[in-house]
């Protein structure tokens, strides 16, 4: 009998049965008001008025008339190089020990974004918020004594200039708590080494002697370790190794892409739970079983604000115009597509942090991530978000049985002097005509999205397919960042970056 798991059960149950439901509107107004409280005597709260803005009667609406947006690059060419500097009381109060490095989606170049104390406060906040909520998910009592994989970033964080720097995941994990420290694996020996290749291969080796109850990471960096550990063993499937494995949260990126070759490598059913870690917070998690939609962390730390997701709004570089409107949570509507904008314990004020995202449930706060700013592909009219384009893999994926974790997309004219779409869909299946695979793409897209279906009848002249190894997509994001932790694949890139692209391919 699972003594130990029944208590933590119980004591969830419990925990359950005496939390009240949030309103999460009222939620958001405790939010900026602490924030503002917080910060008003900070550089930035007195030169943007925080004291005022808190005197006013409609706070929400002077916050955004009063502060402006402010992308990474603003943010830290006018406030943040200062903390670098060891200025002290610049956008949030008190002395800072981290920065979460991150190269996201864009370049080489490292973004370092401050996280305070209050920060992993309220990350472990949030962090508490998903145990609670596994509940939901009717998991056997024997659940809650397995141990759980997290494979992110190296732990070992690097001393810059008296602060010490990693990814975000790197830095959660080198401040788990004692009592979490006998259930998380690989251990802080094997967290803290570097080199990606090398903690995997220690991962394989000591795999019999964990039993693994939960896996937590990137799909595409769990999705090779998985493979790496059946591979050294000489087994199926993941579940030869650790047959307890039940639950698998994803984070970082959309888990629609990767569903089915993750699948491959399991032979029992495995829950997903969607979560949003993001270098500059934690922003959301998945509560339910029902739904794949994520709820806002409105309680702790982070307010934010959603910018209607229009061309006109959004700048060449997927930076908002200053002129965009944004809403509170209070007006947000169904099924709109929404540029998310945050204010944070860490000093990040009205923050693009680059994604927009959809509410499928605006009383649960439940929302969907639709893509990024820099990857909305609007050459010539055709208006094509990463949704979309997710959508249009998974069809491709039923149609011609294929599995396509990964993908990238530019459009640029082609030697005719006109306008194409060029896709290099990963796959290890390179039989396909990729003329047919075209076609069967052009024609999701025009059902799915009626610019697209104008574009394509003007200025847009085709789609042209490449079938690469999905291997190549991650050898990319090797050479070009780091392997683990926070990297993700490029879905849109510019012309001078798909050439470097096709260049790597043809090496590779």
């Amino acid at each position: 009998m699972s003594i130990l798991g029944n208590i933590i059960k119980g004591v969830i149950d419990l925990t359950d049965t005496f939390s009240s439901k949030t309103n999460h509107v009222k939620a958001q107004k405790k939010v900026l008001n602490q924030l503002l409280e917080t910060a008003k005597n900070t550089e930035f709260g007195q030169q943007y008025k925080f004291t005022a803005i808190l005197n006013s009667e409609n706070k929400e609406q002077a916050f955004a008339s009063h502060v402006p947006y402010f992308d990474y690059n603003k943010m830290n060419k006018e406030w943040w190089n200062k903390i670098k500097k060891h200025q002290s009381n610049i956008t949030w109060p008190g002395n800072l020990s981290y920065f979460a490095l991150s190269s996201g989606t864009t370049g080489k170049t490292s973004k370092r974004i401050p996280v305070t104390d209050d920060m992993l406060e309220a990350i472990r906040k949030s962090g508490v918020k998903q145990v609670l909520a596994l509940k939901n998910f009717d998991l056997p009592s024997d659940f809650f004594e397995k141990e759980i994989m997290m494979l992110g970033s190296s732990t070992d964080l690097k001393n810059n200039n008296s602060f010490l720097e990693g990814e975000i995941s790197g830095i959660s994990a080198s401040n788990i708590p004692f009592w979490f420290q006998g259930y998380y694996k690989p251990g802080e020996d094997i967290a803290q080494i570097d080199d990606w290749d090398d903690r995997v291969l220690k991962i394989a080796q000591r795999a019999k002697e964990w039993d693994i109850g939960a896996l937590s990471g990137i799909p595409s960096w769990i999705e090779l370790m998985l493979q790496k550990v059946i591979e050294y063993h000489k087994v199926n499937d993941i579940h030869d190794i650790w047959p307890n494995l039940q639950v698998y949260t994803s984070g970082g990126v959309a888990f629609g892409p990767y569903e089915k070759s993750f699948k491959a490598l399991m032979r029992k059913e495995v829950t997903v739970i969607d979560t949003y870690l993001a270098s500059e917070g934690y922003i959301a998690t998945q509560i339910r079983p029902e739904t794949d939609a994520m709820q806002l962390n409105t309680e702790h730390g982070i307010y934010f604000e959603f910018v209607p997701f229009k061309p006109e709004y959004i700048n060449q570089k997927g930076s908002l115009n200053q002129d965009a409107p944004s809403v509170t949570l209070a007006d947000v509507e169904l099924n709109q597509d929404y540029v998310l904008i945050i204010s944070t314990v860490s000093g990040a004020w009205r923050y693009l942090i680059g994604d927009t995202i959809v509410f499928t449930d605006i009383e649960l706060a439940e929302i969907k991530i639709t893509g990024r700013t820099k990857f909305f592909l609007n050459t010539v009219g055709s208006q094509l978000s990463v949704n979309k384009m997710d959508d249009a893999m998974g069809n491709l994926e039923k149609k011609f049985s294929i599995k396509i974790p990964e993908y990238t997309i530019c459009a640029k004219r082609a030697e005719d002097n006109e306008f194409y779409h060029f896709w290099y869909l990963g796959t290890d299946n390179k039989n396909l005509d990729t003329n047919i695979v075209a076609e069967s793409l052009d024609d999701t897209l025009k059902k799915a999205n009626k610019n697209y279906k104008v574009a394509r009848s003007k200025a847009l002249n085709g789609v042209k397919v490449k079938l690469v190894s999905p291997s190549v997509f991650l050898e990319w994001n090797a050479k070009n960042k780091k392997k683990g932790g926070q990297v993700k694949m490029e879905r849109v890139m510019n012309e001078d970056k798909f050439k470097e692209w096709e260049q790597f391919v043809l090496e590779n």
